[in-house]
């Protein structure tokens, strides 16, 4: 019994029952039933209650006359009980159900006597549906007949009159109850005194009896049978043996806590003191609901390894969830909160696998090539030989879909044997989704951080923040501020989650993030980490991942034995020219699964299918989805390859300009950006400037109208490093010749002819050894960015590198100059 139960249960305000009614007493019941109600006698004042009444049924536990109860009511029978009894006079039946589970109960599943109720007060349950009613107990009753509608069960009552012979025998006992709950009292610590004050103002047998049946820790069989019980004196007297061994408990308990003090520090002692109070419960038979709640989580604090501070915080919560009443609400949202700190991993860590051959083995098992990565990696874990606890590296993967970006997260985890967790930040735009909310909010939880390591269950896995660069904002909040202290080696050993409201040490996560550009990323953040480019893959790396990892689990995904179909390089390498156009391998991915199905279909036909040639792929795949172009595309003046870095990785954009008669303007199209079309208004500028050198009449500038293309005129295109391509598709316009075949470009333009240095190469490159291309055209800043291309595909590739415009068009159009 605590402080706020006591008050909650029994100090309610007398004015909330209504004018018609006094206080309620449970003095002797006299009865006058006629053919639709009854009278019962309350505070001295006889009131008519019907006969037949709403029955709210409730679930382990009871009201007695006298008392003041909150009940939280939800199933829709006891809401429309409720409405019924406010259409009415208030009145109610209350009945406690045999088995808690039952959302319908029969009369069999009720037991055989209640409690006549006024409702007093009834409000909006939070959180969730339902309302909470105070109700005040005003008789015993029996229950004769249930009578179940539709709409709410209702029962035929007859109220139990009570038997109290004014004896010096019944004095004596109700002295003794007095005396005996006065005693308990000083006894026990989580009894306040104000409820001796409370007793001591009881003068009335029946009263007092009732409400000491209420507020102890009696077994719900015994409490019933009090309930039952007309005679008060038999109530009395099973009452003085509840309270004679309550409070032989409590000297025990006592007598024991004061010798242990002087042997045992503060957490021994209470543990200890803990478990004997348990053992003294199950020895009686005594054990409610709330002391194995309250035990166990008590048993769970000491056993648990927190810090101090946590472990005060935990034993403060569930010393205030033993004072709030069980139907409370707010004990639930204690209790959660106290389970959160207890399930969170503050100091379980695994260990790391810091063997680095091992390490680098595994690795290279799961990804071909990608080398930084795994340089990184391996840094890290050297650097773990020298010291114990360094701080962990907080790595941004950027590259291209499909790259391996967040499998490769897994295998980092893998080779270190870590665990590892996974957070998808894309559309992510509450700030609360990182940092949890506080407490006093309905439903509040922590954030994916905190949510993430109780997952993982350890305090340093390896936690990946996918699609970093697709976080949102909005007037909830901004989730990338809030990942600054996530992602802060600075500040992360204490990292605050709202919900929690301790300090969370996060500076033993190996955090990795994955993005597909940085530019989306706000500055501050993306100065944090660490930047390591996945720009893609080459022809030549993407055949041997295939014949490494993708037809591998594709067969093994298809139910098909290892080896059973033959793919040879010929087959992958046609499927990688005619069928993908990537950075990454998933449409690879994708193509490989299709021939897999066919051939799982061919054989479960009763087939016999071992490999597959060339010429099959297109009755498998259907005709090639890409072609090479360039060279028709090429066929006449006007037209150029420009290279184009996009998110998913380097692209190739064709520059088309046309001369028509008409005023001297500029067209362009293709949806360009400001930057584009300022790119293209140099370059037209340029060859103005110079087309005495360059041979190009002026009247063609002051005569016709030029239009310049890009043509995927549905995709937005911004960036100055078409400059260049735009210059020489002018150039070839209006000198009539055709741009040198296989020849691709890139460089930013100046009004004098400059050729400025862009970014990107290492993507621009490889999309071009994609589409076939022979020819690059770089400025020639960007030569040193060369080192960064595979050595195979710089083999395969003739590179031009010019610093202005002139050196540019002797490259591009060397019958022009």
């Amino acid at each position: 019994m605590s402080e706020e139960e006591r008050k909650s249960k029994q100090t309610a305000p007398s004015e909330a029952i209504p004018a018609e009614g006094t206080e309620a007493s449970s003095a002797p019941v006299e009865t006058a039933e006629t053919a639709e109600s009854v009278e019962i006698d309350v505070g001295g004042q006889r009131l008519p209650i019907p006969v037949e009444l709403p029955l709210l049924p409730v679930r382990n536990t009871l009201v007695f006359p006298g008392t003041h109860v909150p009940l939280t009511v939800g199933r829709p029978l006891s809401l429309g009980a409720i409405s019924a009894a406010a259409k009415g006079h208030g009145y109610l039946a209350v009945v406690t159900q045999r088995r808690p589970d039952d959302e319908q109960p029969g009369r069999d599943d009720l037991f055989g006597v209640g409690a006549i109720v006024r409702v007093t007060r009834v409000t909006e349950s939070s959180p969730g549906p339902g309302v909470v009613i105070d109700v005040i107990g005003l008789a015993r009753c029996e229950v004769r007949e249930l009578i179940a509608t539709p709409e709410m069960l209702r029962v035929r009552v007859r109220p139990i009159p009570e038997v109290l012979d004014q004896t010096p025998e019944a004095e004596a006992a109700r002295r003794t109850v007095q005396r005996l709950a006065e005693e308990l009292i000083e006894l026990r610590d989580d009894l306040d005194n104000e409820f001796s004050e409370i007793l001591e103002r009881i003068s009335d047998p029946s009263r007092l009896s009732d409400l000491i049946a209420y507020m102890g820790n009696l077994p719900l069989d015994q409490k019933i049978a009090l309930l039952a019980q007309p005679d008060v004196l038999s109530r009395l007297r099973v009452l003085i043996r509840y309270l004679m061994r309550e409070v032989r408990i409590a000297q025990v308990s006592r007598r024991f806590a004061e010798r242990a003090a002087g042997e045992l520090d503060e957490t021994h002692r209470k543990k200890l003191l803990r478990e004997q109070l348990r053992k003294i419960r199950e020895e009686l038979g005594e054990s409610s609901d709330q002391a194995v709640e309250e035990d166990e989580l008590r048993a769970r604090i000491d056993e648990a390894d927190l810090p101090d501070e946590v472990q005060a915080v935990c034993a403060r919560e569930v010393g205030r969830m033993v004072s709030i009443p069980s139907h409370s609400p707010e004990r639930s949202v204690i209790r959660t909160y106290v389970e959160w700190l207890l399930d969170l991993p503050w100091r379980k860590q695994t260990q790391d696998n810091l063997d680095l051959a091992h390490a680098k083995q595994i690795l290279d098992e799961d990804h071909y090539d990608l080398q930084a990565v795994k340089d990184r990696i391996l840094e890290y874990l050297a650097v773990r030989h020298l010291i114990d606890n360094p701080k962990g590296p907080i790595l941004c993967f950027v590259g291209p879909p499909g790259v391996g970006k967040t499998s490769l997260g897994k295998s980092i985890a893998r080779a270190m044997g870590r665990k590892f967790v996974r957070t998808s930040l894309g559309g992510v735009r509450d700030e609360a989704e990182i940092r949890g909310h506080r407490r006093t909010y309905v439903g509040a939880m922590p954030g994916r951080v905190v949510q993430n390591l109780k997952t993982a269950g350890s305090n340093n896995p390896v936690f990946m923040l996918d699609e970093i660069d697709k976080v949102g904002t909005d007037y909830r909040g901004d989730p990338s501020s809030a990942l600054l202290e996530v992602l802060d080696p600075e500040q992360n050993d204490s990292f605050s989650d709202h919900y929690l409201e301790l300090a969370f040490d996060l500076s033993r996560v190996l955090f990795v993030a994955t993005a597909n550009r940085t530019d989306t990323i706000p500055p501050p953040l993306l100065d944090r980490m660490e930047i390591i480019e996945l720009p893609g893959y080459t022809a030549r790396e993407k055949l041997e991942i295939a014949k490494r990892f993708v037809v591998p689990r594709q067969l093994e995904d298809h139910g098909l034995p290892p080896d059973s179909i033959q793919l040879s390089d010929d087959v992958i390498q046609r499927t990688i020219e005619d069928y993908t156009r990537e950075a990454g391998v998933r449409s690879l991915d994708r193509n490989v699964a299709a021939l897999v199905r066919k051939c799982a279909l061919k054989k479960a036909e009763g087939e016999e299918v071992s490999h597959i040639d060339v010429q099959q792929l297109g009755d498998l795949l259907g005709p090639a989805t890409f072609t090479q172009q360039q060279a028709e595309r090429m066929e006449r003046p006007g037209v150029s390859t420009g290279l184009v870095w996009t998110p998913v990785g380097g692209d190739l954009v064709f520059v088309e300009a046309a001369l028509m008669e008409g005023k001297p303007i500029l067209k362009l199209t293709g949806q360009l950006g400001d930057v584009m079309r300022e790119s293209a208004e140099a370059a037209l500028s340029y060859l103005r400037t110079n087309a005495a050198r360059l041979e190009i009449p002026q009247e063609l500038f002051e005569k016709n109208e030029i239009h310049v293309h890009f043509p995927a005129g549905a995709m937005k295109k911004e960036g100055p490093s078409a400059g260049v391509t735009v210059l020489v598709a002018l150039a070839s316009l209006l000198c009539g010749k055709r741009v040198r075949e296989g020849l691709s470009m890139t460089g930013e333009i100046t009004l004098r002819g400059q050729v400025l240095p862009v970014g990107g190469v290492k993507e621009k490159v490889l999309a071009a050894h994609r589409a076939g291309i022979s020819d690059v055209m770089l400025p020639s800043r960007n030569e040193k960015d060369l080192e960064e291309v595979p050595e195979e595909v710089r083999e395969e590739l003739r590179f031009h590198f010019v610093s202005d415009a002139l050196e540019a068009l002797r490259v591009a159009l060397p019958e022009c100059t």
